[in-house]
């Protein structure tokens, strides 16, 4: 399992609107790997591969479509004080209580500068208690980049901000920021690979998308360009087996499989697609699990809904502590999602 080309996606920064550095890193790993390989005017990047094989009923071939995407959630520079403390504003989805005391990452068109990010106010030793249980909002976090006044001419509004954590292996498990989604591009990648020279039927689109965590905005414009006839939403999805949560609200457990996704508020999936899938992991004994969210979405919906629309599922990877600096997977589910995706493609 190549894991340092997860670490170094993982690590690399890029939020939505700014996925530059992700769509570079990935250029440099795909060379030979595909036929066409384009960047959309929103910034995602399309990948065609050809088939290698006419189908047997002599039709077109199918256009089968992974939709990956590559940002991960952070923030955008939205105020800088005269004291160089900066503002920020999300742009992806946080739960405030886990932005206490975070080292962060802020890139500028002239490099990176590391800081800290806390909440302003008065802090334990000063502080009453009615304050200590508040719980701020984002907009009232700050970055402290030790600059002082240096700071404003250093960075400009709309500069981008990562958390700035390592990935680290423990046990079975991968531990890191930007696991969502990641992983995706490490499987669009990967997954094709592993189809080595197959003499596949189906024309294979890789997009690795932008602007998922803001609204599928470039799932959207890459699947009405590329029009699929079957698309997969790659994509993480919570496992919540642990303690504290209901086993009702776990939608997967680590170590039983890649996630066959068959609805969230975005889309639900096509019913015999999820057989097909469900009935190839089966034949390849390669562990699965359905799976389903009350809320969220991801870039299958868009497959679905463009043009015409497509067939779509999800391919998801089960991660606890999801959209936080300790995202968690365990291996074996993402290799079950890498095999199925494979096999798929091989069969298709």
């Amino acid at each position: 399992m190549n894991i340092d080309l997860l670490r170094r996606l993982c690590e690399t920064p890029g939020v939505p609107g700014h996925e530059h550095r992700i769509r570079e890193l990935i250029l440099s790993e795909i060379e030979g790997l595909f036929d066409e390989v384009t960047v959309d005017p929103m910034g995602s990047l399309l990948c065609k591969r050809a088939s290698r094989a006419a189908p047997k009923d002599g039709s077109d071939p199918k256009k089968v479509m992974l939709l990956c995407h590559m940002d991960e959630i952070g923030f955008l520079v939205s105020h800088i004080t005269d004291k160089g403390f900066l503002y920020v504003q999300p742009v992806g989805g946080f739960d405030p209580r886990n932005l206490f005391s975070r080292r962060v990452l802020v890139s500028t068109d002239d490099g990176d500068y590391k800081g800290v990010m806390n909440p302003g106010g008065r802090p334990i030793h000063i502080s009453s208690a009615e304050e200590r249980k508040k719980v701020p909002e984002p907009n009232e976090f700050i970055i402290d980049v030790g600059m002082g006044e240096e700071a404003k001419d250093k960075i400009k509004i709309g500069d981008m901000v990562t958390m700035d954590e390592p990935l680290i292996e423990i046990g079975d498990k991968i531990v890191s920021k930007a696991l969502d989604n990641r992983i995706a591009c490490w499987l669009g990648i990967e997954a094709i690979k592993a189809l080595g020279k197959a003499k596949h039927t189906c024309e294979i689109h890789v997009a690795f998308t932008c602007q998922e965590e803001v609204g599928l905005r470039g799932a959207r414009t890459a699947a009405f360009a590329i029009k699929p006839d079957i698309g997969f939403g790659v994509d993480t999805t919570l496992a919540c087996d642990t303690p504290g949560v209901p086993d009702q609200d776990r939608t997967t457990v680590h170590g039983e499989g890649f996630g066959l996704h068959v609805k969230d508020s975005s889309f639900i999936a096509d019913r015999d697609l999820v057989k097909e899938i469900e009935a190839l992991a089966e034949k390849e004994k390669i562990p699965f699990q359905r799976t389903m969210l009350r809320a969220g979405g991801q870039d299958g919906a868009a497959a679905q809904q463009s043009a015409a629309g497509a067939k779509a599922v999800g391919i998801v990877v089960g991660t606890r502590y999801i959209h936080t600096v300790t995202e968690m997977i365990h291996r074996d589910d993402l290799k079950a999602a890498c095999d199925i995706l494979a096999a798929y493609m091989e069969a298709a």
